[in-house]
């Protein structure tokens, strides 16, 4: 199979000249593995090798030797191993050794060093649209934050295109085959995450129709503030089974170390109303296709129930938006306040500057999503808060272009880093 560029690409290379190891994490199957083989000069694969663990407990250190840069893959295999690494980094004093990839993060009670100095860390994430090649990308996170307008993009997109995608979702694995083979695909990913790699990662047994359970309601809960007892209450009325929140607290936990779940958090700014700032993050799967999978549903499912649908959009953007703001070292969060207002993302860089965005399936709803998005900018208090690079309207259906009152309508299909 050819290699298919990812934006994390030149964060890989800058990060790998930079530092003596670098770390790639994200969700099994997203494509760490082939984007470090990429760049690295010898691999070895953990999760493979029957005698690791017996050439680990003998003799460590041989387990490094090789050209360099040496990818470890399923580091978190050998916990332990991530000191040795660490060592021989020191040992070595020189940048670019080894490349470690991990789809679990340990217990916190892995005795293992921080590994601050030596190692830098590339999150990873499925494939966005610009890479999966249905973004033309004309319309760049980058140009957004330098608050240019928007020449027309007729960049139209069937609602079919779009509810495909959210059912095949943005997986490597899934670049070639069908919305039925990718939904059989995704559905036993499902079943795996269930039945095998919850009890593998914890080291101890769990419950595959309490996991499944859970999925399911953050599935039917996805991009929204679902807290604990909302989980526990959906589990109990749309499943008829009980699950205890510190049940469910511990199968959030392994979820968030397998790298399933990504919440959302909340923006934190001053504003001018009375109201105070709602903290909860929203939820999303780190693929919005495993929301999918969970509840079993499929093109009719969705095309049925476009509310719902509409959830599944604001998720799959967000994930790409996500993707777009690591590149432009930028992170994603979302705004509600006492009130009720809210904003569907808040990107914001490490130097402060920020754009919001309200995602729409259709553009029935723009009218509504451009007066929401001035009543949010016109109640923060601009002595303490900076002013908006750009506010924007990302849109399913719809084209790109910029309105007369300086908000930007985007269709998804125009949207890259």
């Amino acid at each position: 199979m050819i290699y298919k560029d990812r934006i994390t690409d030149k964060e890989l290379q800058r990060k790998l000249s930079a530092s003596g190891a670098v770390l790639i994490r994200g969700a099994k199957a997203c494509g760490k593995t082939e984007s470090a083989k990429q760049l690295a000069k010898s691999v070895l694969h953990l999760d493979r090798e029957e005698q690791i663990q017996i050439m680990f407990d003998t003799a460590p250190r041989r387990l490094l030797l090789g050209d360099t840069p040496r990818l470890i893959d399923e580091w978190q295999v050998i916990p332990k191993l991530w000191d040795h690494v660490r060592h021989e980094v020191d040992d070595r004093k020189k940048t670019g050794q080894f490349i470690l990839t991990g789809s679990a993060n340990p217990a916190e009670d892995s005795k293992t060093h921080s590994g601050a100095g030596r190692f830098t860390i590339v999150n990873m994430r499925t494939m966005s649209w610009q890479e999966l090649g249905l973004s033309t990308s004309a319309v760049s996170l980058g140009s957004l934050f330098d608050g240019k307008s928007i020449e027309i993009q007729d960049e139209h997109t069937d609602l079919d295109l779009i509810v495909n995608q959210i059912i095949k979702g943005g997986f490597p694995s899934m670049l070639n085959i069908t919305v039925d083979q990718a939904i059989d695909l995704n559905r036993a990913y499902v079943e795996l995450l269930a039945e095998v790699d919850m009890s593998r990662v914890s080291q101890s047994r769990r419950d595959p129709l309490k996991i499944k359970s859970l999925l399911q309601s953050l599935a039917r809960n996805t991009a929204t503030l679902a807290d604990h007892t909302v989980l526990e209450k959906d589990i109990r009325i749309h499943e008829n089974r009980g699950v205890s929140r510190p049940t469910i607290y511990d199968y959030l936990d392994t979820l968030n170390r397998l790298m399933i779940m990504e919440d959302q958090p909340a923006w934190n700014t001053h504003i001018r109303s009375s109201y105070s700032l709602r903290t909860s993050p929203k939820r999303h799967f780190t693929d919005v296709s495993l929301a999918v999978a969970a509840l079993a549903a499929n093109q009719t499912t969705l095309l049925n129930d476009l509310k719902f649908t509409g959830f599944l959009f604001e998720s799959m953007v967000v994930h790409d938006l996500r993707v777009y703001a690591q590149a432009n070292d930028a992170k994603v969060y979302h705004y509600r306040d006492s009130g009720g207002l809210e904003v569907d993302s808040i990107v914001q860089k490490q130097n402060g500057d920020w754009c919001a965005f309200e995602i729409k399936l259709g553009t029935s709803q723009i009218e509504e999503a451009a007066e929401n998005l001035k009543k949010f900018v016109n109640q923060l208090d601009m002595a303490k808060s900076s002013a908006p690079k750009s506010i924007n309207i990302i849109t399913g259906t719809g084209i790109s272009y910029t309105r007369k009152d300086g908000i930007n309508v985007i269709s998804f299909a125009s949207l890259g880093a």
